[in-house]
């Protein structure tokens, strides 16, 4: 994980989950005027499959943080001392990630699992990852610290967020907001990497500059603001989109309508004409 691509790895899951989500609730948001039961039905196949990428996700970074060349290949403790903490930290979280997946899976199977255990587990999956976080960065350098410090406020509003749907599931409000955390843990991921391990021979970050962790807290800003964005566009396309796929068919059924009105006025006057 201490490299580009170990964070790279996470910010893509996390993107491509969060990328996902800002599609689907829009959809099904806008899709709850339907027949309950079909609409039910379609929603927990597609959340069946969903947890069961969740979950793959998570034993590929499990297999990639052990079995990578200097990984700890699943020894925990080896001569009197620790393997690969670091590692171990990130299969953790992981871990977490699997169960939640695990959960969902298991909440949409067996009918009698209540609804709320799955985002109860995802809860507790998203504050595991933020107490592994808040340990995961001591005695380093300032600008590391810092970066690492502020995705524990994306983490812990998440978990916090989530904890709500608990209560107040179907929440178009709290699912928008889970969504946008997402993107924004994804980008920034992404950001630690760059800072840390610069790619293609770009200069190092001084990790002691004042100026630098005033730039890094602006720029978090700014990827928030971003996933704000990304979230607002595809809810705005994705209602775009049905309305567009709406109208055609409101115009067909009106004219379907309309012909059948026209047709019976003038079957009505022939037979009032046959009668004269």
């Amino acid at each position: 994980m201490a490299n580009f691509k170990g964070h790279a790895l996470p910010g893509s899951f996390f993107l491509i989950v969060g990328l996902w989500w800002s599609i689907k609730y829009p959809f099904k948001y806008f899709h709850q005027k339907k027949k309950k039961d079909q609409l039910t039905r379609q929603y927990q196949r597609l959340e069946i499959i969903e947890a069961a990428i969740r979950l793959l996700f998570s034993i590929i970074g499990i297999l990639a943080e052990q079995f990578v060349p200097d990984g700890p290949h699943l020894h925990l403790y080896n001569d009197d001392h620790w393997v690969k903490l670091m590692n171990w930290q990130h299969s953790t979280m992981y871990l977490f990630f699997a169960a939640s997946g695990i959960i969902d899976m298991v909440t949409y199977l067996v009918t009698h699992v209540p609804l709320g255990v799955d985002r109860l587990v995802m809860a507790v999956a998203v504050l595991t990852e933020g107490l592994l976080f808040y340990y995961h960065v001591h005695n380093r350098p300032p600008l590391d610290q810092h970066i690492h410090f502020l995705l524990l406020y994306v983490l812990f509003a998440g978990a916090f967020s989530i904890f709500l749907e608990v209560i107040l599931r179907d929440n178009i409000v709290l699912e928008l907001f889970r969504t946008n955390l997402v993107i924004l843990q994804g980008t920034w991921f992404w950001q630690i990497a760059f800072v840390l391990f610069p790619p293609f021979g770009t200069p190092a970050w001084d990790q002691k500059d004042d100026h630098n962790l005033m730039f890094i807290t602006m720029c978090f800003c700014w990827h928030y603001l971003a996933a704000l964005c990304i979230v607002a566009t595809n809810y705005s396309l994705v209602y775009c989109l049905l309305t567009r796929l709406k109208r055609p068919k409101d115009g067909e059924i009106i004219g379907i309508s309309k012909l059948k009105s026209d047709y019976t006025c003038q079957t009505a006057l022939l037979n009032h004409s046959d009668e004269e």
